[in-house]
């Protein structure tokens, strides 16, 4: 049985970061690391537990880093008001008062909830320089920042809407 592309790639970016030594920690429950730097996260889980909770597209993109196609996750344009939470551990990373049109395909934010809820860590994969943002409770992947959004910070948050949990705000809520 011949393995997709993405999923051979996957796997042999493992073999080869295990074999030269630089990572031997358990997948879904750690960060990127520098050498010498590990990052723990307040909720851990197998990938088998992850598998039983989250879809399998919501799976691929969170736990495995992938990427859904521009134009088809259920928020890239969507307008209601509310929070985003992590699709995994349900903590708040984006509000809808950030959200913008970006034209790209995906949920675009100019700043997070709290610079604390999410990471950054350098991504180099597919030969690209990019910044990925992930959640700072459980490592999910959320997509990558970019450095063209709108004033004054000039960031565009584009984050996968399978790793978002919208919850909306109480209708009859004043704020």
């Amino acid at each position: 049985m011949r393995l997709p592309r993405s999923v051979a790639l996957y796997l042999l970016a493992g073999v080869v970061t295990a074999v030269a030594g630089r990572d031997t920690r358990p997948p879904g429950n750690t960060a990127p690391a520098t050498p010498g730097e590990r990052k723990e996260y307040k909720v851990t889980k197998t990938d088998e537990e992850w598998g039983e909770q989250l879809t399998p597209e919501q799976f691929r993109v969170t736990r495995q880093k992938g990427t859904e196609r521009p134009f088809t996750g259920k928020y890239w344009a969507t307008t209601t008001p509310g929070v985003y939470r992590c699709v995994c551990c349900g903590q708040a990373v984006f509000a809808s008062d950030a959200k913008f049109d970006a034209r790209c395909g995906w949920p675009s934010f100019f700043e997070p909830v709290c610079g604390e809820h999410i990471d950054e860590q350098p991504d180099h994969s597919g030969g690209r320089e990019r910044t990925e943002v992930q959640c700072s409770r459980c490592g999910a992947h959320l997509g990558h920042v970019f450095n063209d959004g709108p004033a004054p910070k000039g960031l565009r948050y584009c984050i996968n809407s399978a790793a978002l949990d919208l919850e909306p705000k109480p209708k009859d809520s004043d704020k």
